[in-house]
């Protein structure tokens, strides 16, 4: 039966993409944890018709070069962030989380950090130097006319590339630099909202908000002196000498952010952040074979499953024998994703592999217990699928991010430092398994991370769409962007306020000073 034409063309307009012809993006990502969740939108652009071109080192960790959904731009350089370079740091942070380090490696730990974080940045820099000092590297991103830079903020090499190209900016990640993207952007009162690191709550009290204040001025500086000390050079040497570092790196047309209040506190926020929190998470997948085997065999029992993250694939021999043992006591089967000599406490109801597809086992109806580090893609993954959580945060974030789903009644988070101590990783891990409200309060939030009107990822491709049919999305900017810290807070208008006050009262005091004395003159004349 044919359909009327006017039924045929209704049918068309409704399954045309509202962004009909693929737009050219210019993706400068970051390596590790970073990658994978950039690289996952990127897949799902590509299926939308986009062309997409990843800058990376040629000694790239993760990216890798050859790609069927992105061409890639290459760029040599003589450093780079290596897996080595972050598995020496990562080592000396367990050794300081369990206080094992001595006194001159403790003080390298705390306060050489900033200069490691400072170097980080410097390598990034390099590599954006060579990038446009290169000829042939100038010339194609030229002729490749993009619609768009596609950046992770937590480096800056995103918004120098999309001024120099004078292109639209996206952004895909909630760090900028050394803080959460909403302390760059957002009205951020630390009386309610704490900064990461600190380890608090939305509920302070008052010694809590006093330490709150001071860790927020703390990055602020931080992150000021790595803007003026590294960055900026290269503004000035690159783009017109009018653009400040501190300007430009928040002047975002859309922000996409890999968060959202059922796993955050709530917060004010801006009209261009758009929340994605648990983009990548998705319906579970079959498990390889030798996977599902090994998880079928464990019964009513269930498994635990222990990924360790994109950081950590080792842990002191004494630690990883701890845990081996407190697995091997379990009725559950395990699964751990370890690379480091194998724990001689190793138990037969324990498989140890190099890799898991997390997301994959997180979802099978077998999965008991999430053993998590605390990085933001596990936690929410861990929602999505209703899977409870024993954490074990190490760096960064990672105790805040759990922190948040303690609070919740979905996990209960172990001290690194106590973890191989009486017991109390196997007493966490029975605890959260025998006692329901953890499951029932995670099922909980993933009803609630699952109950929206749109889909995370829908909306992540909508707004990069929306500003390539549109050149950016000037419209939902908020002139703070553009405001010295003075202005914003309006310092100069509390003191000339202020001024105008005291010029207020003193004319006033002086003028009845003078009338005062006049009176008292002519009163005295009289006598």
């Amino acid at each position: 039966m044919k359909l009327p034409l006017c039924c045929s063309a209704l049918l068309v307009l409704l399954l045309t993409p509202s962004f009909s012809h693929g737009g050219n993006i210019l993706v400068i990502p970051a390596e590790g944890s970073h990658w994978i969740n950039m690289d996952i939108l990127l897949q799902a652009l590509h299926s939308r018709g986009h062309t997409l071109t990843v800058v990376r080192s040629i000694k790239s960790w993760y990216i890798k070069e050859n790609s069927s959904y992105y061409n890639t731009l290459s760029i040599p350089v003589e450093k780079n962030i290596d897996e080595e370079l972050i598995t020496n740091v990562m080592k000396e942070t367990v050794q300081f989380a369990r206080g094992t380090l001595p006194l001159t490696s403790f003080v390298h730990m705390t306060i050489g950090m900033v200069g490691i974080f400072k170097d980080f940045h410097a390598v990034l820099c390099e590599f954006v130097s060579t990038m446009l000092d290169d000829p042939a590297v100038i010339k194609t991103l030229h002729e490749s006319r993009f619609d768009m830079v596609l950046a992770d903020p937590c480096w800056g090499g995103g918004p120098i590339l999309a001024k120099y190209l004078n292109v639209p900016l996206v952004y895909n990640g909630r760090w900028v630099i050394a803080e959460e993207a909403h302390f760059s952007i957002a009205p951020s009162p630390v009386s309610y909202i704490p900064v990461t690191g600190t380890g608090f709550t939305d509920r302070m009290t008052f010694l809590q908000r006093v330490k709150n204040i001071l860790l927020y001025l703390i990055t602020y500086i931080q992150n000021d002196v790595i803007a003026r000390q590294i960055y900026q050079p290269i503004c000035d040497k690159y783009l017109d000498p009018d653009h400040d570092f501190n300007q430009i790196k928040t002047d975002a047309d859309i922000w996409l952010m890999k968060t959202d209040f059922v796993f955050d506190y709530p917060r004010p926020t801006m009209p261009n952040v758009v929340y994605i929190g648990g983009f990548q998470c998705k319906p579970a997948k079959p498990l390889p074979e030798h996977l599902e085997e090994f998880v079928q065999s464990s019964g009513e029992h269930g498994v635990v499953i222990m990924p360790m993250g994109t950081f950590v694939s080792e842990l002191p021999d004494d630690m990883a024998n701890e845990i081996a043992a407190a697995f091997a006591k379990l009725p559950q089967k395990v699964i751990w994703r370890y690379k480091g000599k194998r724990p001689s406490t190793l138990g037969n109801n324990t498989l140890v592999v190099d890799w898991m597809p997390q997301n994959d086992l997180l979802g099978h109806p077998k999965i008991k217990l999430f053993l998590a580090h605390g990085g933001t893609n596990g936690v929410q993954e861990a929602i999505y699928h209703g899977v409870p959580v024993v954490g074990l945060p190490l760096y960064f974030d990672q105790y805040d991010n759990l922190l948040r789903l303690q609070e919740r009644g979905g996990a209960k988070i172990l001290s690194i430092a106590t973890v191989d101590k009486d017991d109390n990783f196997l007493k966490a891990i029975q605890e959260v398994l025998t006692d329901p409200s953890y499951r029932e309060n995670m099922q909980r939030l993933s009803r609630l991370h699952r109950d929206q009107p749109v889909k995370p990822m829908d909306k992540a491709l909508f707004w990069i769409e929306f500003v390539m049919r549109h050149k950016g999305a000037a419209h939902l900017k908020a002139q703070s962007y553009n405001m010295s810290w003075f202005t914003y807070h309006s310092v100069d208008v509390v003191l000339f306020l202020t001024a105008a006050v005291l010029l207020v009262l003193l004319t006033s005091f002086m003028f009845i000073r003078c009338l005062f004395r006049a009176l008292c003159k002519r009163k005295v004349k009289r006598e």
